[in-house]
């Protein structure tokens, strides 16, 4: 059997993640959310498709909530094999530095970098026992250099704090796996592109939920002997 753990997958990318990572064969898929009621409800919807996904609650901003997964985790399991770190928080697209709420940007920052620091710290331990271990960090173009409609330069349609919180998920990203390239474990981070999780965004040119989805799966089903510390987008290496 294959263990993986899912945060903020209750919805959007990443209840489409548990669908296409519990589509294979042997794999089990710890959801999470917030709450046991989101978990379970998503996860029902999932069992009736025959598929192995187990509910669980993960607030990846705080920290008794992660060591209480985990303790579970090992209670129950004893072995973690992936870690798909997908949680994220957004704040309106027009925030700028100048006119930006600190209280909102705290929570960003608690989201998208400690979270998936928290959870890496706190499953390292079981991740080591596995022999195909894996952590992707889900990230995204706008906190990088290069793109050239959503990027770090831009000013229009990503807020500051959720660019730059980005930008730092990828130096973490590559930290870590530097940290850990004497072990087996691969690191990576993916940007899944601009995706429909919320009506609307088509106009935008967001494609399906399926599709962002499977471009963090391919960083999870990478081989052994794959790249590490790297930012992909459907399975392309993207500069950042």
């Amino acid at each position: 059997m294959t263990l993986a753990i899912v945060t903020g997958a209750n919805r959007g990318l990443g209840f489409e993640v548990v669908r296409q990572l519990a589509q294979q064969s042997g794999t089990t898929v710890i959801l999470t959310a917030r709450s046991m009621e989101k978990a379970q409800a998503a996860a029902d919807q999932l069992t009736a498709e025959g598929l192995d996904v187990v509910p669980k609650v993960a607030d990846v901003t705080d920290d008794t909530s992660v060591q209480q997964l985990a303790a579970d985790v090992e209670s129950e399991y004893g072995v973690l094999d992936i870690l798909v770190n997908n949680a994220a928080a957004y704040v309106d697209p027009s925030e700028f530095v100048e006119n930006a709420d600190m209280g909102p940007i705290h929570n960003v920052m608690e989201t998208n970098l400690f979270g998936p620091w928290r959870m890496s710290k706190a499953f390292l331990p079981l991740l080591r026992k596995s022999d195909h271990p894996r952590i992707v960090n889900v990230s995204s173009e706008a906190g990088t250099h290069a793109d050239t409609k959503f990027g770090l330069p831009k000013t229009q349609y990503s807020g500051s704090s959720y660019g730059v919180t980005k930008a730092a998920l990828n130096a973490f990203t590559v930290k870590l796996a530097a940290e850990l390239a004497d072990t087996p474990i691969m690191v990576n981070a993916v940007s899944p592109g601009l995706t429909a999780t919320v009506p609307g965004m088509e106009a935008y040119g967001a494609r399906p939920v399926p599709e962002g989805a499977k471009s963090i799966v391919d960083a999870v089903n990478l081989p052994k002997d794959g790249p590490r510390g790297q930012f992909f987008r459907d399975g392309d290496v993207l500069p950042w």
